[in-house]
């Protein structure tokens, strides 16, 4: 089987299910966003040197899959429903696993640090710029609230990610000073 297939070549793309849409639709927006967070996630993966949360990180890699196949289905079924509402809690719970091992927050950071942590950063401004094309696509309660929330909960969760690489590498988070 080939990679290219040359469907796309006049700017449209099938989305589950068979129905054409053009690359610029925002279902296409969504999940190309999404997939672009799964990278950035790859990207903290491979930067984090000591493993400390990479189980974790992989099944992130996981839900994101979930929800680009939910956005990518003309109409959602069982096959592809998102991602499960337990796997919102797993992220709480890591989120307090690690700020339990962290100074407490006194001052805004700014994004660097190790490589993981810059790395976690970028991957948390992806997040919420994919957070926002996922509201706009539905209603509270439809088929897409389950995936905002689980984005929403995932940006703070990249944002401790962050402090936690610091500080597992022994790097001082930066604070932001108004000039």
């Amino acid at each position: 089987m080939k990679i290219y297939t040359k469907t796309g070549d006049t700017g449209e793309t099938s989305l589950l299910g068979g129905e054409r849409v053009r690359k610029d639709h925002h279902r296409i927006e969504a999940y190309g966003t999404i997939d672009e967070l799964n990278s950035h996630v790859g990207v903290v993966r491979a930067a984090w040197q000591d493993g400390a949360i990479d189980a974790e990180l992989a099944a992130i890699q996981s839900d994101l899959f979930d929800i680009g196949a939910l956005l990518a289905s003309a109409s959602p079924n069982e096959k592809f429903r998102g991602v499960a509402e337990p796997r919102i809690e797993v992220l709480e719970r890591t989120i307090d696993r690690m700020e339990s091992e962290l100074a407490p927050l006194k001052n805004f950071v700014l994004p660097g640090g190790s490589p993981a942590a810059a790395a976690a950063h970028v991957a948390r401004t992806v997040c919420r710029r994919s957070e926002r094309m996922v509201v706009a696509l539905g209603e509270p309660g439809d088929d897409t609230s389950r995936a905002t929330r689980y984005l929403n909960r995932l940006s703070d969760f990249l944002f401790v990610a962050a402090r936690y690489a610091n500080h597992t590498a022994g790097v001082e988070d930066v604070p932001w000073k108004a000039r």
